[in-house]
């Protein structure tokens, strides 16, 4: 179904509470071979990403959970190994697991380092990423410290002027508290599209915006299959958007030790689609170096956006889908909602 059409969507949907969404995509993943406080990690994760409208996030990701797991190229029970190997550094090994349940594991220490320090990093290797990327920075504005992230993926983005992949879509993230609403939070791929804006516009039919993509013979295209079938995406911006996913492969690959986008090989296991990469974690008190109207300058600052113009700010709408969900439910179409209960109640719980 296409997403343009929102009032056909509501009319197809049934409304649940994020709670009861919760303990549906738990029990499906739990199923799937997540041990019990991984999936309650993964399925707060992508329950809060489709509550928030980041659909590509979301329970579209469910499927690529699931077989991703059957094809046993992550570990849905592996237990971090969390290091503290610096005044300010703490690094995590995900052992082969997903990114979210290691970065819980590690945010006590980096919280400790931040309080001592001002400032501390978390590089996390051999982890997962799947989902959305504000959901690991905005926890810590709400504490009102400032977050930033930064996760690279498997090569799906060409150079500039290039044919081939290297980069992945190598998103970055941001947050911050402010004094009079909710964090500034952004979270953007530095590439044209998210890969999984693509793999959604495929499935419905759409085209892309020019400047999304090339085919598999570098030309340019916007027809998200054939971005899919051996082409790539593009990064934004031209140059400028590289440099970034050129920056975050140092920062989250060369940096943590994990893989490049690259180096990313899932070629032996069929269904495979979580990325095998790393992340890195830069968390930093604004009162300690004396900050302590922080919040309130960033008020100002949003101030003056405002009077220029700009209605909308970096994370309004998610908050106020957030605020709708709370309200009324998210809403869910039928068919996908049945779907997450047959998963829920078919096949054997792990050993």
């Amino acid at each position: 179904m296409n997403e343009a059409d929102p009032a056909r969507q509501k009319a197809d949907a049934e409304f649940i509470s994020h709670d009861d969404l919760v303990a549906l995509l738990e029990t499906i993943f739990r199923r799937a071979g997540m041990a019990d406080w991984v999936a309650a990690v993964q399925a707060r994760n992508c329950a809060g990403a489709e509550r928030d409208g980041s659909k590509s996030h979301g329970l579209f990701r469910v499927p690529g959970y699931v077989s991703t797991l059957a094809s046993g190229w992550v570990d849905g029970r592996a237990e971090p190994v969390v290091e503290d190997v610096a005044d300010a550094f703490v690094r995590v090994d995900a052992m082969n697991g997903f990114a979210q349940p290691a970065l819980a594991r590690g945010t006590p220490l980096l919280l400790e380092k931040v309080k001592r320090s001002g400032i501390a990093l978390l590089a996390m290797r051999n982890s997962h990423h799947f989902g959305a990327l504000w959901p690991d920075v905005e926890p810590f504005a709400e504490r009102g410290l400032v977050a930033l992230s930064f996760v690279n993926s498997f090569a799906c983005v060409v150079p500039v002027g290039g044919r081939k992949p290297v980069y992945g879509t190598n998103p970055i993230a941001f947050a911050a508290p402010r004094a009079g609403g909710d964090p500034i939070v952004f979270d953007q791929s530095s590439s044209a599209l998210a890969n999984g804006d693509v793999r959604i516009a495929a499935r419905e039919g759409r085209m892309l915006p020019e400047g999304s993509g090339v085919d598999r013979t570098g030309a340019p295209t916007t027809d998200p299959k054939a971005i899919l079938d051996g082409g790539a995406l593009l990064p934004f911006g031209g140059y400028k958007g590289a440099s970034l996913a050129m920056m975050v492969e140092i920062l989250a690959a060369a940096l943590t030790g994990g893989q490049f986008s690259f180096e990313v090989d899932w070629s032996g296991h069929p269904g495979a689609e979580t990325p095998r990469t790393g992340q890195l974690l830069v968390v930093i008190d604004p009162e300690a170096g004396g900050g302590r109207r922080f919040a309130e300058r960033v008020e100002q600052l949003i101030g003056r956006i405002r009077d220029a113009g700009q209605e909308r700010l970096p994370g309004d709408r998610r908050h106020d889908n957030r605020r709708a969900a709370a309200r009324d439910g998210i809403p869910i179409q039928r068919s996908v909602l049945a779907d997450l209960r047959a998963r829920a109640s078919s096949g054997a719980q792990p050993n």
